[in-house]
């Protein structure tokens, strides 16, 4: 039996001396900020309110790692928006690791109590070998300096934790409906504010003058070849459009799994997911990414497959199935043609850019250059490098390397191609590709064993979303570039739904229990 987690503030109580301490930051906090106040620095007073703020979110989370979790997330979507209005401050850019740190120090104080319940990763060996194996290219002397393998590490593993994390969340089906809905929620804000920055331009949601390390990935425009239309790719609130779109295909896959599980299990939130679905759709379409484009009606044509494979025909629901895809179908196409009401421009810029670089008929067409030529030369190239047996070291081209260069002084190796298995072959070496295969195989797999129990349950189009991406992820994102697994916002996402998928038959065996009274859920 778990016991009741110990309130921070409860210890403040008992401990005269640690509020003490406590009492002395904020009068510290209170003095510095007066300073800043009588000479008008506002810059200085902003970072105090900051640093205040931060100090109460990390006291909120080490009370409770579960509140301390949804903070950490709307951090993580938020952050972009706050670093880029600080001339990027790198300050800003670690915040987000803190506070996970602080999440994890949360969790593993209720490990400790036997408060949460854990899971062993049926993936665990690979995984280990995996990381094995990349702590040891920290060492590779072909590597010009250490933090290349700090930044790698980083980026490859810092955010795995998430998955115990993610599986220890949810404790009832109230649970698993209130995860998705927050996201959803925030999905919708940050795919509207992306709507409304394709047709605005890039002087909303940017500031005036940005800073010279991200000014480019924020005023990114792109022109027809044939017609000469000129389009905005939006960022939303992030820094860069790309990170933008691919979070877009994220929350469509969560959207759409959340309406099949609410056609079969309740009518409570319909309406809005319908909703949240369409303003995500149009973001896409608007976002002026031919790969999020292609993914996200690819994905809705799989996921549309899975959800009639797994229905439940002999129950009758199978209807509800068809019925769903129907009213996914009408909404969008509601959505889509609002928009062409409203705003016609944005709408007809982006259809005449994707007919133009996209349609096989176009003379201008980039689709088998962009979808197959263009990433296998690279990777190809890949072997170029002689050192492309061994690496030269885990982190030596990976996203970022060029705040490695600037403020630590690290020498550039200026290695590096445009697909993510080459990376992996430049950095580790062939092995290091072949233990990415076999853990990523494993992964999936074991994803797709937990969907199979779930086959025929209103809980399969959810638990499928989640497979989908994680398939998505590790083999045709990972592949075109490592920038998709190494951002952190898909990377975190990643981790802490792959725990949340372990942890979905047991939600549904303890929602049939308690409505059955006690008869149990059968599992396949």
């Amino acid at each position: 039996m778990s016991l009741p987690a110990p309130s921070v503030l409860g210890q403040f109580r008992r401990s005269p001396l640690v509020f003490f301490g406590f009492l002395l930051l904020v009068l510290a906090a209170v003095y510095k900020a007066s300073e800043y106040i009588l000479t008008n620095d506002n810059t200085g007073l902003l970072f105090v309110l900051g640093a205040f703020l931060a100090g109460a979110v990390l006291l909120a989370t080490l009370n409770n790692w579960r509140h301390g979790l949804y903070i950490f997330l709307i951090w993580l979507l938020f952050e972009d928006l706050v670093r880029k209005f600080l001339g990027n401050n790198m300050m800003i850019y670690f915040a987000k690791d803190v506070l996970v740190v602080v999440v994890y120090l949360s969790f593993f104080l209720d490990y400790r109590r036997k408060a949460v319940r854990t899971f062993r990763a049926p993936f665990l060996l690979p995984l280990l070998v995996f990381i094995w194996f990349g702590v040891m290219q920290v060492f590779n002397p072909a590597s010009t300096g250490l933090a290349y393998g700090l930044l790698g590490l980083k980026l490859y593993f810092y955010y795995i934790p998430l998955f115990l994390v993610g599986y220890a969340l949810l404790d009832s089906e109230d649970d698993l409906r209130r995860f998705f809905f927050v996201n959803l929620f925030l999905a919708a804000v940050i795919g509207g504010l992306g709507i409304a920055q394709s047709m605005f331009g890039h002087t909303f949601l940017n500031p005036e003058h940005p800073a010279e390390d991200i000014r480019g990935l924020s005023q990114l425009y792109r022109i027809s070849p044939l017609t000469g239309t000129l389009i905005y790719r939006p960022t939303s609130v992030f820094v860069s459009d790309g990170r933008f779109s691919y979070y877009m295909i994220l929350t469509w896959l969560l959207a759409f799994g959340l309406s099949g599980y609410l056609l079969l299990r309740s009518r409570r939130g319909r309406l809005l997911t319908s909703l949240a679905l369409a303003l995500i759709s149009v973001a896409v379409v608007l976002s002026g990414s031919r790969g999020a484009l292609l993914w996200t009606f690819g994905s809705a044509l799989v996921c549309a497959a899975a959800f009639l494979w797994s229905a439940p025909w002999r129950q009758g629901h199978a209807l509800r199935i068809v019925r769903a895809l129907q009213r996914a179908l009408l909404v969008g196409g509601l959505a889509f043609v609002t928009l062409l009401a409203v705003y016609p421009e944005a709408l007809m810029s982006r259809v005449a850019f994707y007919s133009e670089t996209l349609s096989m008929d176009s003379p201008s067409s980039e689709l088998v250059w962009r979808t197959r030529d263009y990433p296998l030369r690279n990777f190809l190239a890949a072997f170029d490098d002689p050192r492309w047996p061994y690496g030269h070291g885990i982190g030596t081209a990976s996203l970022g390397i060029q705040y490695i260069t600037r403020i630590l002084g690290v020498p550039s190796i200026g290695i590096g191609v445009e697909n993510g298995f080459g990376t992996l072959v430049v950095e580790m070496g062939i092995v290091g590709l072949l233990l990415w295969l076999v853990l990523s195989t494993a992964v999936v797999f074991q994803a797709w064993r937990v969907v199979q129990k779930l086959r025929g349950s209103p809980w399969f189009p959810m638990g499928f979303v989640i497979f989908w991406f994680a398939a998505l992820l590790l083999f045709p994102f990972t592949y075109t570039s490592m920038v998709h697994y190494q951002n952190f916002v898909l990377n975190a996402f990643f981790w802490l739904l792959l725990g949340i998928l372990f942890r979905l038959p047991h939600i549904a065996l303890h929602a049939q229990t308690s409505a059955t009274g006690g008869k149990a859920f059968r599992v396949r």
